[in-house]
């Protein structure tokens, strides 16, 4: 059965990845260095390697079931499922390994409602949510590093350390909100009870906010997909989605 959504119509990337095809070029690169289009033993796969990543990419984006977008390429249930089970690992955001010494960066985390409660609890959204901590360039705003996921009820403190992230960032300096007390990140000064903070500190604050507000701005751009509002993968899926979409993120702001 011939499918509707293919790459050979260059119409159907920038609704599914968010890129132009010649970005949507750039993501296909990795996997094919990784070996996603050698020819293996046994049965060959329905569609091309820019296909298969188009369909990963439309399941993120639309978080359709396995048997809704399969007929849209063409393919089985189960050939969808294997297909996105084995791109996501290779779409996925690799974490920056080396930052200048003057960068500057942003943390913090975000829940993602996700189905398996292995990896899940309920957290303040009164819903089964895992714990994705998100690090990106201040002044790039390019995501650098995301953390695995944790139950969604963990303090952020916990968080920030049991993730990796603070690991993978170092001592690079990270601004972060008012949550993250004893860890050295940045934080906004804290008022005291009955007391006024001086105003070099409410200046400090103000500047503090509207900074960090750059890293709600990259959630808010990155839960457009619809699969960070209610993911219904397993185990390592929804951290291969949230990486993958972070790179795909990073691709659009690069050009």
């Amino acid at each position: 059965m011939p499918g509707v959504i293919t790459v050979s119509e260059s119409s159907w990337i920038a609704p599914f990845t968010g890129l132009s095809p010649r970005q949507f070029g750039k993501l296909v690169t990795l996997p094919r260095r990784e070996g996603a289009d050698a020819v293996c033993k046994g049965r060959p796969w329905g569609l091309p390697l820019e296909d298969r990543a188009l369909l990963a990419a439309a399941y993120w984006r639309t978080n359709l079931t396995m048997r809704q977008i399969a007929p849209l390429f063409g393919i089985s249930k189960s050939a969808a499922h294997r297909i996105i089970n084995h791109l996501g690992p290779m779409l996925a955001l690799q974490p920056r390994k080396w930052f200048a010494k003057d960068t500057v960066l942003i943390v913090d985390g975000t829940l993602v409602p996700t189905r398996d409660h292995a990896i899940a609890a309920q957290s303040k959204n009164y819903r089964y949510s895992t714990n994705h901590h998100v690090v990106i360039d201040a002044d790039t705003r390019l995501v650098v590093v995301i953390g695995q996921p944790l139950p969604g009820n963990r303090n952020d403190c916990k968080a920030w350390e049991g993730s990796g992230a603070k690991a993978a960032v170092g001592k690079t300096t990270t601004i972060a909100d008012g949550g993250y007390p004893g860890t050295g990140l940045v934080m906004p000064h804290r008022h005291r009870q009955g007391e006024d903070l001086p105003g070099w500190k409410e200046a400090h604050n103000t500047s503090h906010r509207q900074v960090r507000a750059r890293v709600e701005h990259v959630f808010a751009r990155m839960k457009t997909w619809k699969i960070l509002r209610d993911c219904r993968l397993k185990g390592d899926g929804v951290h291969h989605a949230m990486s993958g979409i972070a790179r795909l993120h990073n691709l659009a702001l690069t050009g």
